[in-house]
């Protein structure tokens, strides 16, 4: 039986395909139509999930849409009837949309997907507990899923157990972590939806100046981690920005300008919203344990993205492990919704044995033969050079060893927002310099933004306080103090991002200013071509660490095909692409195109 679950309307909507409980494919949108997060009806990534299959659409059972259009817009409905007229031009604005498309889901997947069989509508949160429960390894766990909204729900935790779920309790919008976070996001000057990794990032420059306004004038925070925030402060409601001017007096001032500079009011502010966003997580997650009594908890929707959080609650809270769906956010729902039918709705037998999840290492999108990347760069006239598997890992190695910068494009593509090791750009975490370089020349974007290691599984440990996996690098943990370099007295007294240049490990390059690391542990079970480029880069220069950031620039998302690879190569000043058993040498190709007014076509954000 094949089950398709679909995420749309609001941002990174994807198609997942699940063929009797087992994931065949799962894709966002966003890389076949190369706009960013984009909201739009997955019509792409269905027809690839469906072509990944061999399949058409009248093979499909189900339909599982990831919410109830319904009753989010009965929700949209209440909320400007309770703040007009206030609301009168975000009205004007929203309505017509659900009018004329959003409302009629029904009809929209019939058009667009020529179906006409069964479509069912879990509940927003219940796709979200779905995706993190059904395809993690436990048996049973406490669920926790929190986002900026649902229908009404912004917050649920409940118990997975064998083949069913069953959510116990909730916070209502508008009281909302997500949508507090996504404020200050908005007030720093960054993209709402896309930005609030930029806070995360920016946070340990700071201080948490402002914590105490935020959860004593903000919110009313209890014990057991539920709150309410003093809506007085907040515009999303019924406006068209995030905050209110009480907002920006309570603060000191107006929003940021977005691509203005970054002052230390910016990252004082992003300490505190990232200190208490924290503080709320680790009362809920001591909750939930205390009111479930699992050892395990499982985690879904966009703030389980908050990967310092999530390293904390593994260290400070009773949980023995906790796992989180790799592509926590709306596109994940996409899958949610299709094993809720396959579990709940159709209440089919559920395997799992407290080690190995199902997720596949998250790489279920599409993949290349080397005849298909040959096509590509002869239709190009680029030259390159044909190598074996051994040849790839042993040359990457010796690449990296000399601070060349790589483009990794190998199997299938990783399903979530993290690059994992299928279509990443690599390079050597030891080199000091290596961070300013990638963020300035390869990237295109602000320097402050930390890079993650991919580290062989086995060594982990070794470089970091991490004693659990972390294959979809959705932990942060400390680098151990064996490995950290003292820091002068000078080096200590500097500043905001002045502390970038400052080497403070044997792996600068993946350190981030508080010591810290955003961790993907590599195995060979999933992912054996990467896994054995990094374990000979060990075996020769010493180091089971490496860079590994998202193949993509500023603005545009995460490369799919070889002509999207091909083209950021050629465009950046990265050294190397590896794509298949293929590699090609920028100083080989007949013209580089490095004229950076093509970011003009991405929206910054």
């Amino acid at each position: 039986m094949y089950i398709l679950g679909i995420s749309c309307f609001y941002h990174d909507s994807a198609a997942a395909l699940i063929k009797d409980g087992e994931i065949v494919a799962a894709c966002q949108e966003e890389r076949f139509t190369r706009k960013r997060h984009d909201q739009s009806f997955p019509s792409n990534a269905a027809r690839y999930c469906l072509r990944e299959a061999g399949i058409t659409i009248k093979d499909v059972s189900y339909v599982a849409f990831y919410d109830k259009p319904f009753i989010k817009f009965e929700r949209i409905l209440e909320t400007y009837l309770a703040y007009a007229p206030s609301g009168i031009r975000s009205f004007i604005k929203a309505i017509p949309l659900w009018i004329k498309k959003k409302l009629w889901m029904k009809e929209m997947i019939r058009e667009e997907l020529g179906y006409d069989g069964v479509m069912l509508f879990p509940e927003h949160h219940e796709s979200h507990a779905a995706s993190a429960f059904f395809p993690s390894p436990y048996k049973e766990a406490a669920v926790l899923t929190m986002d900026g909204v649902g229908e009404w729900t912004t917050a649920s935790f409940g118990v997975g157990e064998g083949n069913t779920l069953s959510l116990k309790s909730e916070i209502r919008f508008p009281h909302s972590l997500g949508l507090l976070y996504s404020a200050f996001t908005y007030y720093t000057g960054f993209k709402v939806n896309s930005g609030e990794y930029k806070v995360m990032g920016l946070a340990p420059y700071g201080k948490p100046a402002y914590k105490d306004l935020i959860l004593n004038e903000l919110m009313d925070l209890k014990e057991d981690g539920s709150f309410r925030l003093n809506m007085k402060y907040f515009n999303y409601c019924a406006g068209l920005t995030m905050t209110s001017d009480k907002f920006h007096k309570l603060f000191g001032g107006d929003p940021r300008k977005r691509e203005s500079k970054i002052t230390a009011r910016e990252m004082d502010l992003a300490a505190s919203i990232q200190y208490a966003t924290e503080e709320v997580l680790i009362r809920i997650a001591r909750h939930i344990h205390k009111i479930t009594g699992k050892k395990y908890l499982v985690l879904a929707g966009g703030v389980a993205l908050n990967c310092v959080a999530n390293g904390r609650i593994i260290r400070e809270t009773p949980f023995k492990e906790i796992w989180i769906q790799p592509a926590a956010g709306d596109a994940g729902a996409a899958l949610g919704a299709a094993l809720f039918v396959w579990y709940q709705y159709l209440g089919n037998v559920r395997t799992a044995d407290d080690k190995n999840d199902s997720m596949k290492a998250s790489l279920v999108g599409p993949h290349y033969s080397d005849e298909e990347i040959e096509k590509v760069l002869k239709e190009k006239d680029a030259p390159y050079t044909k190598l074996t598997n051994a040849e790839i890992c042993e040359k990457t190695a010796d690449l990296l060893a000399t601070e060349k910068v790589i483009g990794w494009f190998e199997g299938r593509m990783e399903f979530g927002p993290r690059a994992l090791g299928a279509r990443s750009i690599i390079g050597d975490a030891r080199s000091a310099g290596m961070q300013e370089t990638m963020n300035l020349k390869i990237k295109f974007r602000e320097s402050f933004r930390p890079f993650a290691p991919s580290v062989l599984e086995e060594k982990a440990s070794e470089y970091f306080e991490l004693d659990i996996k972390s294959p979809y690098m959705l932990l942060v943990a400390p680098v151990r103090e064996a490995k950290r370099r003292a820091m002068t007295k000078s080096e200590e007294a500097l500043f905001g991002i002045d502390k970038l240049n400052v080497a403070r490990s044997d792996i600068p390059a993946v350190t981030h200013v508080d010591y810290s690391a955003r961790v993907q542990t590599v195995s060979e079970k999933s992912n054996p071509l990467y896994y054995g480029m990094i374990k000979k880069f060990y075996e020769k220069y010493g180091s089971p660490v490496i860079i590994n950031t998202s193949f993509n620039v500023r603005g545009e998302p995460i490369v799919e095909s070889p002509e999207d690879a091909y083209r950021c190569f050629m465009r950046t000043d990265m050294d190397y692409l590896v794509m298949g058993n293929i590699m090609l040498d920028k100083k080989c190709q007949k013209q580089t195109g490095k004229d950076k007014d093509w970011l003009k076509e991405f929206e910054l954000d």
